[in-house]
């Protein structure tokens, strides 16, 4: 179990406390290093060690380490001379074999930290990062109540649910009493599991509902997740719930989405999301390298598959930057219906017809372009 942690806990640490992606480029900004051939060669051997002992499938472990061997025989990495070069090739080769948009090979300009424990961060990088989450109030960017009744919440990150259940608790009593609410998840890169049950708990009854699994190859254990029957805040019931995606969505964002729309608790409206499934931990591979390679893998206890390279596909499909309108358009639509004064229903009606005008407007900018 605690292994199963120390996975959880990297991976929310790769994604935000260095506030990249896992999927992403190596940021255009950072100053390159050289690197000699011991290095590529030391790096390479210590990565193909790594991933037949770690990464989730063991027979795509070993295609990958019979492609890049071959490509090292036929000198393909000789001539890269610097760090990004060389780890971006890396990368390219192994999600080339695998299809997993979370393995990636990085490199560092200060040096990495020999850990304690294989995957489990340092005590300095653990107080950075509990500083980091408060800084960026736990993931909830903007929490408002929008014309009309409608809850929004611009959420940029799954953090650790012990330390912003009150943050959660807050976000979620603020907005108990409006008619629908809105998740955007449209610059989620993903985070903890345990937060996203946790805010999921307040989206239904008191009986829990079995949401995700994680299985990780060592140890051969598979970790449940599951909504909590009671919470901090008020419970939002059986209204109607929205979730927008974006191409950018991924891992720990796309399991919020995926596990509401496969439940039939939420609409997702947007993008199809980016497919990175496979959750796992970081590992050291030289004083300036690292891999991040996935150990795991999500199953849904519905479906009994995941999103990994296909991503979570919308029940409507729209750009990303038309779907907060066309959410809060279909949230006016039905609570239209049942409004009976005549004041506040004109005003639904108005808000309704200026977000279609915006939309419209939306829509032919771009056709034009």
């Amino acid at each position: 179990m605690k292994k199963i942690i120390n996975f959880i806990m990297v991976l929310t640490f790769i994604m935000f406390a260095n506030a990249i992606v896992s999927r992403a480029q190596q940021p255009a900004d950072r100053p390159d290093l050289p690197i000699d051939a011991a290095t590529r060669s030391q790096v390479i051997d210590e990565l193909l060690k790594q991933l037949n002992g770690q990464y989730v499938f063991p027979d795509v472990a070993k295609k990958m380490e019979s492609d890049v061997r071959a490509r090292q025989k036929n000198n393909e990495y000789d001539n890269l001379t610097g760090a990004r070069a060389f780890t971006d090739k890396l990368t390219q080769d192994l999600q080339g074999i695998s299809k997993d948009k979370h393995l990636r090979v990085r490199y560092a300009i200060q040096p990495i930290p020999v850990r304690k424990e294989r995957g489990e961060p340092t005590d300095e990088e653990k107080a950075r990062f509990t500083a980091y989450m408060k800084r960026v109030n736990y993931g909830f960017e903007k929490i408002e109540r929008l014309p009309g009744n409608i809850g929004y919440v611009d959420f940029r990150g799954f953090f650790d649910p012990e330390g912003g259940a009150d943050t959660v608790a807050a976000a979620m009593n603020f907005l108990n009493n409006t008619e629908a609410i809105i998740f955007d998840v449209r610059q989620n890169g993903g985070g903890d599991p345990a937060m996203v049950a946790l805010i999921s708990s307040y989206l239904f009854g008191d009986k829990p509902v079995h949401l995700n699994d994680l299985y990780f190859r060592e140890g051969n254990k598979t970790e449940e997740f599951w909504t909590k029957p009671t919470v901090a805040g008020k419970k939002y019931g059986d209204k109607d719930v929205y979730v927008l995606t974006s191409n950018y969505t991924f891992s720990g964002a796309e399991e919020f989405a995926n596990n509401l729309k496969v439940l039939k608790r939420a609409t997702i409206i947007g993008e199809t999301t980016g497919g990175g499934a496979n959750p796992g931990g970081t590992v050291r591979l030289h004083e300036h390298y690292q891999a991040f390679i996935p150990g795991g893998r999500a199953i849904n206890p519905i479906t009994k598959t995941n999103w990994e390279g296909t991503g979570v596909e919308p029940d409507v499909k729209v750009p990303k930057e038309q779907a907060l309108h066309t959410a809060q358009l279909t949230a006016l639509g039905k609570s239209l219906a049942k409004i009976k004064d005549e004041d506040i229903k004109k005003a639904v009606s108005d808000r309704i017809d200026k977000l279609q005008k915006e939309l419209d407007d939306m829509r032919k900018t771009a056709k034009g372009n």
